[in-house]
């Protein structure tokens, strides 16, 4: 592994446990957005929003839903046996493709496998690790004004703690409880104005339970009603560096609907999540997809991060391999989509394909904010996918592990509860909510993943977020015409260095100069 890329993974690490940014009025980025406080979250996960209470109503709250209870549940019946299948086809095709290389449960295997007796385990169970208000996705379920996810983290229960410094033991996986925003049982004359406006109401001091449960809290609203979907990440394997390779991690990704006439979870296509392997194996399937994101409307959804892509070209799973690092390569899911990477003559769009589209958004008056280059295509494409957003920053991992309330002293055991990309994004959250609650039409639109957009540029000025120490950032060539449109904007503050990373790659990270 090269110097430069070491180096960036380090800065991965630590800038996802960086204090968040203050803006000017000592107004945490989060608040009006998210619950991330632990000492509430605590007092939630043992009442109302207990994962037991929220899918099986009829439970105790004074008993906590282990995985043996949890997976016993006939609504998780399903999500069981696709995690199991999702398993058995990950070590089939490992074998089959590094049959060098063991795998199983344990230190003593190269691939380090998630042990799946976790399912079983009465001595695990999730814990509600953050309340993420996510009303800036309306545009995917007008009706329902967005969404608000409740996010659980595996965790041991059978550790004591044992002094001041003792911490539990937390597993890598999460479970994220997707409601919508306006359930079904929610009074027919609420609308998402009122909605925004009890969560923004919240923002000017750190939420109370009084505040958030009150007549007018935000959470007031919600209960088992409201459930949308399930969606699980967990780290499906883990292989420490070696003589024969540098650390890898795979995470693996999947989305479980919810039927409220079975009352139980179904496995479902990951939004976006473009089924590579499957498109590019299939001439028709590669027509019709190029037909369909070239279109007009839907290149345009595209570059505003607003696209829904249709199911027929999307993958029911997806395993996140990381690091990605910054060159562009296999392990991202747009890799090959586009002529001249991989294999030749299996591409979906050429070069002529995307220019031809940049030239009639223009003949047409279209405003692209993002997509202004075929490397900016590329990159958009990559990162609407899930798999792709969770690779941002090179590193993957969970984007919101949440404060780990369960430990002795839950400030130091994790300084942020959630990355970068999660803070960055939090003034385009925010704006959303407040554009509803001031009767406007809210601006859906949002930037590259890496990055966070111009509308954010004062808030997050000079943070590891926009252009401070950390940022992501651009290097043009020696000549104007080197520099690529989509990116010119990725600059570091002064008194810093873009440092780019990678063989094939101008996109790197803001350095102090001289280091």
């Amino acid at each position: 592994m090269s110097r430069v890329l070491k180096c960036l993974l380090v800065m991965s690490v630590l800038l996802g446990g960086a204090v968040p940014v203050r803006a000017a009025d000592d107004r945490a980025l989060e608040r009006g957005a998210a619950v991330i406080d632990p000492a509430i979250l605590r007092e939630l996960d043992h009442d109302r929003f207990g994962l037991g209470r929220m899918l099986a109503p009829e439970r105790s709250a004074a008993t906590p839903l282990s995985n043996r209870d949890l997976f016993g549940l006939p609504a998780m019946v399903p999500v069981r046996e696709a995690l199991d299948r999702e398993f058995n086809g990950y070590v089939g095709k490992h074998k089959a493709g590094l049959p060098n290389e063991s795998i199983g449960v344990g230190d003593g295997f190269a691939f380090q496998l998630f042990d799946r007796a976790l399912f079983e385990s009465a001595d695990v169970r999730f814990v509600l690790s953050g309340i993420v208000n996510r009303m800036d996705r309306a545009y995917v379920a007008p009706k329902d004004c967005g969404e608000i996810r409740l996010i659980y983290r595996l965790t041991r229960t059978d550790v004591p703690l044992i002094g001041e410094n003792a911490v539990s033991q937390r597993l890598p996986m999460t479970l994220n409880l997707v409601l919508k925003a306006k359930g079904d049982g929610n009074d027919v004359s609420l609308t998402c104005r009122d909605l925004a406006r009890r969560w923004l109401a919240t923002a000017s001091a750190p939420p109370a339970m009084d505040r958030l449960f009150g007549k007018d809290g935000p959470l007031d609203l919600i209960d088992a009603r409201n459930i949308d979907r399930i969606e699980t990440n967990l780290q499906i394997a883990h292989a420490p560096k070696s003589a024969v390779r540098d650390f890898r991690t795979d995470y693996l990704l999947k989305v479980f609907d919810y039927d409220g006439t079975t009352k139980r979870f179904a496995e479902a296509p990951l939004e976006n999540q473009i089924d590579r392997d499957r498109i590019l194996a299939d001439e028709a399937l590669k027509r019709d997809f190029k037909a369909w994101l070239l279109d007009p409307r839907h290149f345009a959804e595209l570059d505003r991060g607003t696209v829904l892509i249709p199911d027929k070209f999307l993958a029911r799973g997806a395993v996140a391999p990381t690091p990605t690092g910054f060159d562009v390569g296999d392990l991202e899911p747009e890799f090959g989509m586009v002529q001249g990477e991989g294999s030749a003559g299996t591409a979906v769009f050429s070069e002529s394909d995307v220019v031809g589209a940049l030239q009639k958004a223009a003949a047409d008056g279209t405003n692209l904010q993002n997509i202004k280059s075929l490397a900016g295509f590329e990159r958009r494409l990559n990162d609407v996918t899930c798999a792709g957003c969770h690779q941002t920053r090179g590193i993957g991992g969970f984007h919101f592990p949440g404060v780990d309330w369960m430990a002795a002293k839950p400030s130091n055991s994790t300084v942020v509860p959630a990355s970068p990309h999660f803070f960055g994004d939090q003034p385009r959250r925010r704006d959303i909510l407040a554009g509803f609650r001031d009767g406007k039409a809210p601006d859906f639109s949002r930037g590259f993943s890496n990055r966070p957009q111009l509308r954010a540029s004062a808030e997050l000025a000079g943070t590891e977020y926009s252009n401070g120490w950390g940022a992501h950032c651009y290097l043009p060539g020696d000549r104007p015409v080197e520099t690529d449109r989509s990116f010119r904007g990725w600059t570091c503050a002064e008194g810093l260095a873009c440092q780019v990373a990678g063989k094939t790659s101008r996109m790197g990270m803001c350095f102090v100069k001289g280091r």
